[in-house]
């Protein structure tokens, strides 16, 4: 596999979706994963705790076990997504299995019944924060070919800069232009070649270009299928006071690593146009780790009321991509197939800090009969960042940030009922859009329910989790401006042991 080092990285990643906006939301937003129990109530953990994944709603979650345990939870993800695209409507549905938690705490109770720090618990958690395994298909018949993404980057740029040179193989010059030149050179490297675009007079000093097609609408099909996941290990100190008050502190260590593919395909060119068809393939590979804390109280105002607040810190990523690409149509240069997935752009590493978050809740617990339990939160997603920040294609995009995106509140509301052994369960989940427009991405809504049962020393749980939201996507980030309209409908089942000791 042939590597170089992009070291112009500000240029190349402008238009490929990576180290932009996309970075700040892929990384920011989370799914509601975790334990069936957590997922039953909808998430609304803030007060109540006494479970694991309720750690990443408030730490201080952990002090309410009576008892060590044990939790391991598994879940089956089925997205479907339903795009519209000009005239065209489709639609993709994939269909995953994923251990998604795993974890559990020490309990240290104290002997003695006059002691004022009563309890200290010490929790390891696992939790998936995100599944990236999806896919998405758009079709219709556009009027923006492809072509106008290729000489968006391609005007300006002097022909002369290119060209081979004599005795240099296509994907050495493709390489050698992205490290040297830029994105946008690379780019219009890939167009003339790729026979989708030729300049308007054959002189190095050209900088007009023209496209090779003749259309008035075209045929397009646009999949994207992605991979991967961005897990979340926590490490868990939360100590009781008094039997009133719980405090906490966490530790979380994040994993990313996330694929995506794009297969484009455009046709149905008028019958006298020089170019029939084109593909044309992207592929996006980001690896990295990141580190965040968060704090939090619960306190028990009485036999029924308990309110809690956190504060989850920001997350600090340090991720790395490789990019490539591939291109071909019927006026494509002979040597094009060269260029392929296997030649990688390999940029520097990149820092995402997503926004910190601040949660308030309240809990009704009836005894040993249910609870109904309600979590606020907010983030202000405008104080999101790329680094380093000295950078001015980052300054650039870090503007965009504070311009585009605003403070998003979300709302979870769960509730259990208690029949002797068995537990019911339900919940609601809303998150406002984190832009401004609040069409880009739209706001979020989710049901979910379910069921346990308690064995005595274990316990059995069940949930079923559903979400949607729509999306609207944009193909590239330049020349085909109108985006497919895309509603996502997320539906987890998730299943959770617990074992008690």
């Amino acid at each position: 596999m042939k590597r170089l080092i992009i070291f112009i990285t500000v240029l190349v990643c402008a238009y490929t979706n990576a180290q932009n906006i996309n970075d700040v939301l892929r990384y920011s937003l989370e799914n509601l994963q975790g334990t069936a129990r957590f997922q039953g109530m909808g998430g609304a953990f803030g007060a109540v705790g006494g479970d694991l994944s309720a750690l990443n709603i408030n730490p201080a979650g952990s002090a309410i076990f009576n008892h060590g345990l044990f939790t391991i939870s598994g879940s089956n993800y089925n997205k479907d997504n339903s795009s519209r695209y000009f005239n065209g409507t489709s639609g993709a549905l994939s269909n995953t299995w994923d251990i998604n938690q795993l974890g559990g705490a020490l309990v240290f109770n104290s002997t003695n019944d006059n002691a004022e720090w009563n309890r200290l618990a010490l929790a390891f958690n696992y939790d998936l924060v995100q599944n990236f395994d999806d896919r998405i298909s758009v079709s219709g018949n556009s009027n923006q070919g492809i072509d106008n993404y290729f000489l968006d980057f391609a005007q300006g740029v002097p022909f002369g800069n290119i060209l081979l040179q004599d005795g240099e193989y296509l994907e050495d010059a493709y390489l050698d232009i992205g490290a040297r030149q830029g994105f946008a050179e690379q780019q219009a490297f890939l167009g003339y070649y790729g026979g989708v675009i030729d300049p308007a007079a054959l002189e190095d000093d050209n900088v007009v270009y023209n496209r090779n097609a003749d259309y008035s609408s075209v045929n397009q099909d646009f999949r994207r299928s992605t991979y991967g996941y961005n897990g979340k290990f926590t490490m868990n100190l939360a100590s009781q006071y008094k039997k009133m008050l719980n405090i906490g502190a966490s530790l979380n260590f994040h994993n990313v690593l996330y694929d995506r593919v794009d297969l484009f395909t455009e046709n149905g060119y008028n019958a006298d146009s020089e170019i029939k068809f084109t593909t044309f393939d992207n592929y996006l590979r980001t690896r990295g780790n990141g580190f965040s804390f968060s704090l939090g109280a619960i306190a028990k105002v009485n036999e029924i009321v308990r309110i809690g607040g956190s504060y989850q810190s920001p997350t600090w990523y340090q991720l790395t991509d490789d990019f490539s690409q591939r291109i071909n149509s019927d006026l494509a240069d002979s040597d094009i197939g060269f260029i392929d997935f296997n030649i990688v752009n390999l940029f520097e590493s990149y820092t995402v800090k997503s926004p910190g978050k601040v949660i308030g809740s309240l809990a009704l617990v009836f005894g040993t009969n249910g609870l109904l339990s309600l979590d606020y939160g907010y983030q202000d997603f405008s104080q999101a960042r790329l680094r380093p920040e000295g950078d001015p294609f980052f300054r650039s995009v870090n503007s965009e940030i504070a311009s585009e995106l605003g403070g998003v509140s979300s709302l979870r509301l769960g509730g259990e009922y208690r029949i002797e052994r068995f537990s019911l369960r339900g919940g609601y989940r809303y998150e406002q859009s984190p832009y401004n427009n609040g069409s880009t991405i739209g706001d979020l809504n989710g049901y979910s329910g379910g069921l346990g049962y308690d064995f005595g020393g274990s316990r059995l749980d069940l949930a079923v989790n559903r979400t949607e939201q729509d999306v609207a996507l944009r193909l590239f980030d330049t020349g085909l401006t109108t985006p497919a309209l895309v509603n996502k409908i997320n539906t987890n089942v998730t299943l959770a042991y617990t074992f008690s000791f």
